[in-house]
């Protein structure tokens, strides 16, 4: 149904943006994942989507303990649009439940700061998937995060200064990760359920009444 439905709607879809999507959802992958805790600088929450999009993850985990995740629209440049958001905001300890939904997805959670020596970017295990969890720009990872998270990883520094914007440790971090990933035997593309999935949240996001044109083809495939 949703392949038949998919090459529906991909009639309303111009042939450069089908090419476009076709070409895109092959470097997509679930395997790594980005966590964002308490975000509060729109500028900098607009640059992790976008570098999110660039390197093809998929998914953004939001956390929003005492700040909402506002996108700044002359940053994000539309990569909202391409990156699935998942916000959690509903519970006491929304930290804790990002991160126990995550485990059971089969997530390795990995907190980055520069204040352990577990590991480098460089030296994170890809054969299971990640999620990479990055703190507020004062403070950092909150302790639940830090107590609940599987390893800690830092990005090596030359300098007097010991951290970096979070959206420039992110873009760092997701280089080296993609490009690791590219360069492995690892399985990490999505599954062709996904991509159809995926590709059909694209589609609906560019055809005017989509919802109308999936009503129809509903309504004619029970007829």
């Amino acid at each position: 149904m949703s392949k038949l439905f998919l090459d529906h709607l991909f009639n309303f879809v111009t042939e450069n943006k089908q090419t476009l999507f076709n070409q895109i959802i092959t470097e997509r992958t679930r395997h790594v994942t980005v966590v964002l805790e308490n975000i509060f600088q729109p500028q900098n929450a607009s640059a992790v989507i976008r570098s999110c999009d660039v390197f093809g993850i998929q998914d953004l985990h939001v956390i929003e303990n005492d700040n909402k995740y506002n996108l700044n629209p002359k940053v994000v440049l539309g990569a909202s649009k391409w990156v699935n958001l998942f916000k959690y905001n509903r519970h006491e300890n929304n930290t804790l439940n990002c991160i126990n939904q995550l485990k059971k997805q089969g997530y390795k959670i990995y907190a980055t700061t520069p204040h352990t020596n577990d590991m480098l970017i460089s030296d994170v295990p890809l054969d299971e998937k990640c999620a990479f969890m990055f703190g507020t720009e004062l403070t950092g990872l909150s302790e639940t995060a830090m107590q609940n998270a599987d390893g800690f990883v830092k990005i090596p520094m030359y300098g007097f200064t010991e951290s970096l914007n979070i959206s420039v440790s992110a873009a760092i971090l997701l280089y080296e990760v993609s490009k690791r990933l590219k360069e492995s035997n690892i399985n990490w593309q999505l599954s062709d359920e996904e991509k159809i999935e995926q590709l059909l949240i694209w589609a609906k996001k560019v055809v005017k009444n989509s919802d109308l044109i999936e009503n129809e083809f509903k309504k004619k495939s029970h007829s």
